[in-house]
């Protein structure tokens, strides 16, 4: 069992690698004592991607593009402050900021096809 949980988490790390991922253990959460494939920021990337997915799909709504680029400004800036020293981040800082990026992201790319395909 636990040869298999092995193999399965180096087959994840390896998908969070393909993504260009750093997977520095100290910007991640782990569950069980595995490392989740991903850092703490482009884990919530992810789950915002996925929470804007459904929400245009079950509820048709979506952030404004003017709201998408803020929330993915507010990533960025804490990337940024962190990156120039200023402030480092934490690992529940950079999970909240990576949901609003990745919700401003995929939302930009939503509204770029609805203008494209109009």
């Amino acid at each position: 069992m636990e040869q298999n949980s092995s193999r399965l988490w180096e087959i994840s790390m390896a998908w969070g690698q393909l993504f260009g991922c750093h997977q520095l253990a100290s910007r991640s959460f782990f569950i069980k004592g595995f490392q989740l494939p991903v850092c703490a920021r482009c884990t919530g990337v992810f789950f915002g991607q996925g929470l804007a997915i459904l929400s245009i799909i079950f509820l048709r709504e979506y952030l404004s593009a003017i709201w998408s680029v803020v929330a993915m400004g507010i990533m960025f800036l804490d990337w940024f402050v962190q990156k120039i020293g200023l402030l480092e981040s934490n690992n529940s800082r950079r999970l909240v900021t990576g949901v609003l990026g990745g919700y401003g992201f995929w939302t930009i790319l939503v509204i770029m096809l609805f203008k494209i395909l109009r």
